[in-house]
């Protein structure tokens, strides 16, 4: 796969890291990812993504874009209120990237479509805020084996976890918690959007080109009043009914 001049220039950073070069940047381009959600986390998360070069980017999201997204999720502008979500975000990518496809899906992810999607593509990024819709992306990339980065954000923290077959995400969270908060009623602080997000890019970005230890198996956990992060071991559940079977 050869790149353009103009993307030998772009890219000039990653082909001279060596834990990316060449063959990494070829593998970036010629990867397709899903990115579930463009609000909080999947904004800053697809803009890397498309900074990056990753080749193909479905965007997932039924939701438009309303004054009260702008205090986080960057990638929107005050002119893209009123607009379905991933139409302006993918207008954006375009524009920051114009070697990057850019798929659009106005819908949200659910267990009737979440196979479709997941099997259409080699990556997964979970960034949405609700339980029902993590637990069908999770069950559709352990059926068609693909792997999951998933993220989330409340407050002021946030968290960011590979699920690569097993452990999955449902290993994690089993069920869905009796006192599950959201953000529009809690709130969360704009910039750790941008944090978990960029998180989330990094990791795909190292499971796409090979570089590093990816988060597999591990969640990273970031405390952004403190200033402080620790990372925890996932152990499998055999009792997991999404994956246990798979021991």
């Amino acid at each position: 796969m050869s790149f353009t001049d103009d993307e030998v220039e772009r890219y000039a950073r990653h082909l001279v890291l060596r834990e990316v070069g060449g063959q990494g940047q070829q593998r970036l381009k010629a990867a397709s990812v899903l990115m579930v959600g463009a609000g909080g986390l999947g904004a800053p998360a697809s803009l890397y993504l498309a900074a990056a070069g990753v080749g193909r980017i479905v965007l997932a999201d039924g939701d438009v874009v309303d004054t009260s997204n702008l205090q986080r999720q960057v990638i929107f502008r005050d002119a893209d209120v009123g607009a379905r979500k991933v139409e302006a975000a993918a207008a954006h990518l375009r524009a920051l990237n114009p070697h990057v496809q850019v798929d659009c899906v106005p819908a949200h992810v659910t267990p009737a479509n979440a196979g479709s999607l997941v099997q259409g593509v080699d990556l997964v990024l979970d960034g949405t805020d609700d339980f029902a819709t993590r637990f069908a992306v999770n069950a559709a990339c352990v059926a068609h084996g693909r792997t999951l980065v998933s993220g989330a954000i409340g407050r002021w923290t946030g968290q960011v976890g590979v699920f690569a077959g097993q452990p999955c995400y449902r290993c994690l969270v089993p069920e869905i918690p009796p006192d599950a908060e959201t953000c529009v009623a809690v709130g969360v602080v704009g910039a750790l959007a941008g944090v978990i997000g960029s998180m989330m890019a990094l990791e795909a970005i190292k499971l796409i080109a090979g570089a590093g230890e990816p988060l597999a198996g591990r969640l990273l956990i970031y405390d952004g009043l403190s200033g402080d992060s620790r990372t925890v071991r996932i152990g499998p559940d055999p009792a997991c009914e999404v994956c246990g079977g798979q021991a």
